[in-house]
């Protein structure tokens, strides 16, 4: 499936008070344009060993924080997204018994999708960036490899550091103390 942009422009206000049903998965709204996306089986793939790899490192030790699967971040009035998987430090921790929008993540995870990769590497890049997220992994399933873009310290405006990471060898952080992930594992298919 491609993604569909509709053309009409709405603010983030308007994105958000759309009536929630099953019909609205996969919609995000990039620079005021609706995108849509319904992910392939090799994207869920990757998506659920990283979703398993942080789950399993946060239950590991106390004030690991916690990660979600698509949650709706409101960035700013143009921009809602719904990282594959957002990861929010313990000092940031959310409530999660309030409605979305939910804040800017300290980790968001895109896991490719070829309908939507190139929004992904372009606006949400961009506006992740300007609005102060301090890691992004881009998860290309079709390279099988990972960009990772971080900031190496907080003060500082963009992300000032960028990974190519691919197979033999394995995605780490430094807000993540211990977490590892082979990427043979994580691109492994059979």
């Amino acid at each position: 499936m491609t993604a569909m942009q509709v053309q009409q422009r709405m603010s983030a206000g308007e994105f958000l008070a759309r009536p929630f049903g099953e019909e609205l998965r996969g919609q995000e709204l990039v620079d005021g344009e609706l995108v849509v996306s319904e992910p392939t089986a090799l994207h869920n793939l990757a998506q659920g060993k990283l979703f398993y790899a942080l789950t399993s490192w946060t239950r590991e030790s106390e004030h690991r924080g916690s990660v979600f699967i698509p949650l709706d971040v409101k960035l700013d009035e143009l921009n809602v997204f719904a990282p594959d998987i957002s990861w929010y430090a313990a000092a940031r921790a959310i409530d999660v018994h309030s409605p979305p929008p939910y804040p800017r993540p300290d980790l968001a995870i895109e896991v490719r999708s070829a309908s939507t990769w190139r929004y992904d590497i372009g606006a949400k890049k961009s506006t992740y960036e300007r609005h102060g997220l301090p890691e992004l992994w881009l998860v290309d399933t079709a390279a099988a490899e990972v960009l990772a873009f971080r900031r190496s310290r907080p003060a500082v405006e963009s992300f000032d550091v960028a990974l190519e990471l691919g197979r033999g060898e394995a995605l780490q952080s430094p807000l993540l103390p211990g977490f590892a992930v082979a990427l043979d594992e994580l691109f492994e298919t059979g």
